[in-house]
């Protein structure tokens, strides 16, 4: 058969009679990756692990902050606590005036006010067997009785304190005190020199953390067994939403008008939204990551690519023999790279969908992956699918019919 020249190859008109249609590129690109399923699929693995990495991380992230806003939806960003500072001079803990939950209920747009104080120096055991510096670092607190209705806690099992335990030993263990002590509803601890009967055990409490790790009993039992003084420690306060800055303002001067210096005022849900802020500042490093895998697979693509470009360099010069222009040579094999990538791309995007539902159905989360995640890894895989494929291409391209049909 008469070998075509170059010439007549690449010329206008004659590439007109050969052009491929889109379909035709398709087709011609895939049938070069069905040839080596082995190697494709291990190149479009290296494209999918980057791609499920980044939208993973991006859609924890995303369904972390669905669940806090959920939360504070829930909850509520109106609630202010009230602490102790240090004294100015001494730099000693201060104290909270006994009178201060009567004085900031007072305020205008306070909606309620409650408080838990410190028992210092008291503990509580699982039984009085338990060596005394074995703590397990729970805090035993008094406590109002309107303090879950201010603070947003449930109770997980058992009962809240009434006007009747609240008088007697009984305690309300948070959910992390309960666990390290392995006490359940209705068994006793040892709390401060004497047993204290377990009446409720409470859930996670989010605005106030704190919280799961006390003990809490009756501002009255408290005075009667253990000696408290009275003076609250943190005082919490529901303020109407409109009205939260200006109340903020003013809670140091009313609960200690004597020394508002030594009073700390602060807003959890501020401390849930820099706990977001960090949760933010990781996602970034991880997506980091992320892209570093994905462009591990792009040069998995490239190599694969021109390890392709060299096995079939009979098929290159064939072609270019029966009239298949540079351009299309350039075209059918950015076409294969660009398929290959779609590929992982495709699965990448369907495997990191996966991991963020199962992650999100375990944590209780809303499920939620950004449309523009998706789109932009599929975005990605393109751009690096072109760019490991562009190299390749151009070399299988500049490969005269002669010399490929020469090395066969």
């Amino acid at each position: 058969m008469k070998a075509v020249s170059r010439d007549r190859v690449d010329h206008p008109c004659w590439a007109h009679r050969f052009r491929l249609s889109p379909a035709d590129v398709i087709r011609v690109g895939g049938a070069g990756l069905r040839a080596r399923p082995l190697r494709v699929f291990l190149s479009a693995l290296g494209i999918a692990i980057g791609i499920a990495a980044m939208i993973a991380v991006v859609g924890i992230s995303t369904s972390s902050r669905a669940e806090l806003d959920r939360t504070l939806e829930r909850l509520g960003t109106n609630l202010l606590t009230v602490g102790p500072g240090n004294k100015m001079f001494t730099g000693e803990r201060a104290a909270l005036p006994v009178e201060s939950v009567a004085m900031i209920a007072r305020i205008g747009p306070v909606l309620s006010a409650t408080a838990t104080g410190r028992l210092s120096g008291t503990h509580v055991y699982r039984s009085d067997r338990i060596p005394a510096g074995q703590t397990g670092s729970i805090a035993v607190l008094a406590s109002y009785l309107d303090l879950l209705d201010t603070v947003g806690g449930t109770v997980g099992d058992g009962v809240w304190l009434n006007e009747a335990t609240a008088r007697y030993p009984a305690v309300v263990l948070g959910t992390l005190a309960a666990d390290r002590l392995g006490a359940d509803v209705d068994s006793q601890v040892w709390l401060g020199g004497r047993r204290f009967t377990v009446v409720g055990i409470l859930d996670p409490v989010p605005l106030a953390p704190e919280l799961d790790t006390a003990a809490l009993i009756g501002w009255p039992a408290a005075e009667t067994y253990l000696g408290f003084d009275g003076h609250p420690t943190t005082v919490y306060s529901r303020a109407r939403e409109d009205q939260v800055s200006a109340v903020q303002k003013v809670l140091a001067a009313t609960a200690n008008p004597s020394a508002p210096a030594e009073v700390v005022v602060s807003r959890p849900s501020d401390a849930l939204a820099a706990k977001n802020a960090t949760d933010r500042a990781f996602t970034g490093l991880l997506l980091g990551l992320g892209a570093v895998a994905l462009l591990v697979g792009g040069v998995g693509v490239a190599n694969t690519m021109v390890i392709s470009v060299l096995e079939r360099r009979s098929e290159i010069g064939l072609r270019r023999s029966l009239g298949a222009t540079r351009g299309q040579i350039r075209i059918q094999f950015l076409a294969e790279s660009l398929l290959l990538s779609s590929l992982g791309g495709a699965g990448g995007v369907a495997l990191g969908i996966l991991v963020t539902s199962v992650y999100a159905i375990i944590q209780e989360w809303p499920t939620v992956v950004p449309a523009w995640a998706s789109v932009g890894g599929v975005v990605a895989t393109l751009l690096i699918g072109a760019v490991a494929g562009l190299y390749p291409a151009v070399r299988a391209a500049r490969l005269a019919p002669t010399e490929a049909l020469a090395t066969t």
